[in-house]
């Protein structure tokens, strides 16, 4: 469990530890937006994961002409420290299974890892440990698998370790590491990847308090935010902060952010919602009002449950849009994985805390403009 400590004197802080597998639903058929045909649909088969997994690493991009989606990471549906894996999965349209990867470089697997798909490549950030004794540990691994040949290289190690963290991606080339957890307190820290020459810069500190398991994405130059938990009491220990923050990148120096609040989105506060790009809209689905520990257990001793809210946020309007809601609400993502005009909400918590195989479908429209 998460405690606070006068070791993070340094830090700006808030915080302490956070902490039945289902038969494999039917498989799902999502349309694919294939090259040079954008009105033609080719029907595709999207395979439950090998095994039920939550609070892994997801992510998506296109590699060679052809979208990619990963999982990496997270917790088997023991829902315990010794469910915590090393595993990594890829999927691309007309395969009809999942491919296993090889596993995560580390001695052992770690949770609330987020990671970008960046010029071809996979890039894995962060997370924690946690050993038998319930101690957690945030990490600075920086993963970086190429899918074509199956191989994991290390980054440079992120300045100051976190997990549960917002990670983004700028141009094709930098990744934003926005606020998230270090050990024993949340961080304001922005730490900027440069994917290119493997180096790291301090970018603008966010302006609100230090949050973890907050839901963001960007599209364009504007990076937006929402939520996330923050220390309550020593009964409840934490709760999601209602907030959303929108910063604007500065074009000739993407160290600087200009944050400002912005208005309120529709429904509950989010915890550890899955997001994602599409065309110029940054969508958020599913996720929890309930912060919980990594058994889906709230801070408060209720169980989270998920929820099905859908939201589309328009950076220009600075507005936001409920969707239709999820047919089959999930919680503890943090990324959503987009195929063609489809997102997609890979693995996660279903009702009851059940650990689930499956890809959820959020429909979506117009994304790849």
């Amino acid at each position: 469990m998460r405690h606070p400590s006068h070791h993070t004197a340094a830090l700006t802080h808030a915080g302490s530890s956070r902490h039945s597998t289902r038969t494999l639903r039917p498989l799902l058929v999502l349309c694919v937006i294939t090259l040079g045909a954008r009105d033609r649909c080719v029907a595709q088969v999207v395979p439950a994961l090998p095994i039920p997994v939550t609070n892994a690493a997801t992510a998506s991009g296109v590699i060679d002409g052809a979208p990619w989606v990963f999982s990496v990471l997270g917790m088997d549906s023991t829902k315990r420290w010794s469910g915590i894996t090393r595993r990594a999965h890829a999927w691309s349209p007309g395969s009809p299974r999942w491919r296993t990867m090889s596993a995560v470089p580390g001695a052992v697997g770690r949770l609330a890892a987020t990671a970008q798909v960046v010029r071809g490549r996979l890039f894995v950030f962060g997370g924690y440990t946690v050993d038998s004794t319930g101690a957690e540990r945030s990490v600075a691994n920086v993963d970086i698998l190429e899918p074509r040949l199956n191989l994991w290289s290390s980054g440079a190690d992120i300045p100051v370790a976190v997990d549960d963290a917002v990670s983004v991606v700028y141009r094709d080339s930098l990744v934003y590491l926005i606020s998230g957890w270090h050990d024993t307190a949340n961080v304001q820290l922005v730490q900027l990847y440069d994917t290119v020459r493997d180096a790291w810069f301090a970018a603008s500190p966010i302006v609100g308090s230090g949050v973890f398991g907050h839901s963001g994405g960007i599209a364009g130059q504007t990076i937006v935010y929402v939520d996330g938990a923050v220390p309550q009491n020593a009964v409840t220990k934490y709760r999601v902060a209602p907030q959303v923050w929108v910063g604007t990148i500065d074009r000739k120096k993407p160290t600087v952010i200009d944050w400002r609040a912005g208005g309120a989105h529709p429904g509950p506060a989010l915890y550890r919602a899955a997001v994602a790009r599409c065309g110029s809209q940054v969508v958020f689905a599913g996720g929890t009002d309930n912060p919980y520990n990594y058994n889906g257990i709230g801070y408060d001793a209720r169980p989270s449950q998920p929820s099905p809210l859908v939201l589309s946020f328009d950076p220009r309007r600075r507005a936001w849009q409920t969707l239709p809601a999820l047919a089959t609400p999930t919680m503890d993502h943090r990324g959503m994985s987009i195929v063609g005009d489809a997102g997609w909400l890979i693995g996660g918590m279903e009702a009851g805390q059940r650990v689930t195989p499956a890809a959820i479908r959020v429909p979506l429209r117009d994304c790849g403009k």
